[in-house]
């Protein structure tokens, strides 16, 4: 049951901010699994979940399949780097950096609208109209730099290699990257957030199910998958109507307890 509730609210962050492993995993370290089996089996566990935030924000998602099509191979590449990590690397290893990572995603989810605004102004892009609210409907914006496109690349590689290997507010970097390099509303970067983690999870799960299927628990998949269904759709209907400002101020509060969760263990 604990685990199921775990799940539910993992599911309804995930589709908001991210960061939802923040409550599974701890909960089933908590309940007696190792590190290594809670990690994979958690990572299996929110796919669906996933999936079904993604489809709650497929509104704000209008536009935007050019820019899908050339960041879902980076997720999928990174989220199969750091699942092959996660299972050659100790773990300290890379852990070490994710407060530090976190913190940087941070910054730029609060520096969000004027960093927004200077790359509108360096692409020509009239700021006028650009709003940032929940009903902006816009239409695809890669970056016209190079610089800005090989940078939403690497961004989200990278993003896929921490996904891939802990996962834990890997949506608060995707919307760091996203509003930095994107010039399109924070509900659709959320949006592309949702479908990118995602397919970094489904990725990572499937290299598991492949590589370590003995550090697999399906009881707690299930009860993870079957929460995090719920609260995904539930987190998606409520995170989309959320103004900009309350969803960017939700955005820091889960990222503060995350890096305070982090460091001190």
């Amino acid at each position: 049951m604990l685990i199921g509730l775990a799940g539910v609210g993992a599911g309804a962050i995930n589709a908001v901010v991210g960061s939802g492993t923040l409550i599974t995993f701890p909960t089933l370290l908590t309940l007696g699994f190792s590190p290594l089996v809670a990690n994979v089996s958690n990572t299996i566990g929110l796919v669906p979940g996933g999936v079904a935030g993604a489809w709650g924000y497929r509104r704000e998602l209008g536009g935007q399949r050019p820019v899908l099509i050339r960041l879902i191979p980076c997720s999928a590449l990174g989220g199969l780097t750091g699942a092959l990590l996660l299972l050659v690397l100790p773990a300290a290893a890379f852990e070490a950096i994710v407060p530090v990572l976190i913190a940087i995603a941070l910054l730029m989810v609060i520096y969000q609208p004027r960093l927004a605004a200077a790359v509108k102004a360096r692409q020509g892009i009239d700021t006028a109209r650009g709003t940032d609210t929940v009903s902006e409907r816009t239409s695809s914006s890669w970056p016209r730099s190079r610089a800005f496109g090989l940078g939403l690349v690497l961004g989200t590689y990278a993003a896929g290699v921490y996904g891939g290997y802990f996962g834990a507010a890997q949506g608060v970097l995707l919307v760091g990257v996203f509003g930095f390099l994107l010039t399109d509303s924070l509900q659709t970067a959320n949006a592309l957030k949702n479908v990118l983690s995602s397919v970094v999870n489904a990725v990572a799960a499937i290299t598991f199910l492949i590589v370590a299927p003995d550090r697999v628990d399906w009881v707690v998949v299930l009860l993870i998958a079957v929460g995090s269904t719920i609260g995904g759709l539930l987190g998606a209907k409520v995170g989309r109507r959320l103004p900009a400002p309350v969803l960017r101020g939700v955005i820091v509060v889960v990222s503060l307890i995350a890096i305070i969760r982090l460091v001190l263990g």
